[in-house]
């Protein structure tokens, strides 16, 4: 059986390609090259909804109310942290779009490096840290409610194809950064 765990941790990888687009779009930035604003748009549709609504909310709504029942054994349960993170994420992004609208060159490295060095910790954290330990505190029944939970969720929060148009929109990205 797949674990939800194994779900999470592949969305993690589609991610992370925007997230190290973003951080090589910033070099370029940096070192003098203009503002492409449909690149940063572009992140932006990717982060609100494919990373947010969609791997976000499911680890939200799902993934860790499961983890915070009390049948549910885990030391040191680091849920708040996770969802705290998640929501200074959401602040970067907002300071992201508020740069993107202002054509403020500044305010858009700022708020992408700090979301981009959120995302790679957090994503650590979870893969590495978080997700062995529901691996080891949920049972097989629970694992497997948890993934029927998410096949609907994902029918729910995205029409057919969505998905897919997002992970060739981070594989574009990814192109993109490679080819400048």
């Amino acid at each position: 059986m797949e674990k939800p765990t194994k779900i999470l941790s592949d969305e993690h990888v589609h991610i992370l390609k925007v997230v190290n687009a973003l951080i090589k779009e910033c070099d370029a930035l940096e070192d003098g090259k203009g503002l492409d604003k449909d690149f940063f748009e572009k992140a932006v549709d990717f982060i609100q909804n494919y990373a947010d609504k969609f791997h976000h909310a499911k680890e939200e709504d799902i993934f860790f109310v499961e983890l915070n029942k009390d049948d549910v054994q885990m030391h040191c349960n680091p849920v708040e942290q996770m969802l705290l993170e998640h929501n200074l994420g959401r602040d970067f992004v907002k300071g992201l779009v508020e740069g993107i609208e202002k054509d403020d060159k500044n305010k858009v490295i700022e708020n992408s490096r700090g979301y981009s060095q959120l995302l790679q910790e957090h994503i650590y954290k979870e893969d590495n840290i978080l997700y062995p330990m529901a691996d080891e505190a949920l049972n097989e029944d629970i694992q497997k409610s948890i993934l029927d939970k998410f096949k609907k969720a994902e029918q729910d929060k995205f029409t057919e194809g969505t998905k897919e148009k997002y992970i060739e929109l981070a594989n574009e990205m990814e192109g993109k950064v490679k080819t400048d």
